[in-house]
């Protein structure tokens, strides 16, 4: 078994847990006093609230996820996020890897439900951290002032129980489907988003994208958090 999880504990370009920062961020959150499962709970909700999550961030590039960037940045999508978190989990010791997921978002936003052309978000990603001998989901998707606008309850994680959307929000609306999952891995598959989202939401749209975010020097000019919310 130590063989098996030997690869979810190492650093690789995207996931640079031996990056200065990154590890030094972990043993800052994760007190050294800790158990593994309780280091994990105090790195996921860093990240789920100190990381706060927009769509609109360059997706494209393995350099787009490295941790130490995001990081920096201090926002990111859900892949991004999830990124930063293994590689935080791999700081402080504790096996971690990747998940990934197509999910229907029933309140999402107008603007990127027309940005995207559909309800279908694919290649969600969350974390999976090997704690008490099984692998446990944690998803720091969606930070606390986003939750607060969508009338949806922030996202617990207590190192125990899988931690996935929830499939309805505040006000008994449909918050989050999960449609289809993709399985695990031990880095992220950059190509494979992309082909992926080439798939779902079309070449020309994509490339659309790329193109945008190449010419406005990485971001397109959206303020995620001024739009209009709606449902689906």
């Amino acid at each position: 078994m130590e063989e098996a999880l030997e690869i979810y504990l190492q650093p690789t370009q995207i996931l640079d847990s031996n990056n200065p920062e990154v590890a030094m961020l972990a043993r800052q959150v994760a007190s050294q006093e800790a158990d593994d499962m309780e280091k994990a709970v105090r790195l996921y909700y860093w990240v789920r609230d100190k990381i706060w999550y927009d769509p609109y961030v360059p997706f494209y590039k393995p350099e787009h996820y490295r941790a130490s960037r995001v990081l920096e940045l201090k926002r990111g999508y859900c892949v991004s996020k999830a990124s930063l978190l293994c590689a935080l989990g791999r700081a402080c010791g504790i096996p971690s890897r990747l998940g990934f997921a197509d999910v229907r978002n029933h309140l999402a936003t107008r603007q990127l439900i027309e940005w995207m052309g559909t309800d279908i978000f694919v290649y969600h990603g969350f974390t999976e951290f090997f704690l008490g001998g099984r692998w446990i989901k944690a998803t720091p998707a969606f930070n606390r002032e986003l939750c607060e606008k969508h009338r949806v309850k922030p996202l617990e994680f207590d190192g125990r129980q899988d931690s996935i959307f929830q499939p309805y929000n505040l006000e008994q609306k449909r918050f989050m489907e999960y449609v289809a999952f993709h399985g695990s891995f031990s880095d992220v598959p950059v190509e494979r988003i992309v082909a992926a989202w080439e798939e779902a939401y079309g070449m020309e749209r994509v490339r659309a994208w790329i193109q945008m975010m190449e010419t406005s020097q990485g971001f397109p000019s959206r303020d995620f958090y001024a739009e209009e919310v709606i449902k689906t």
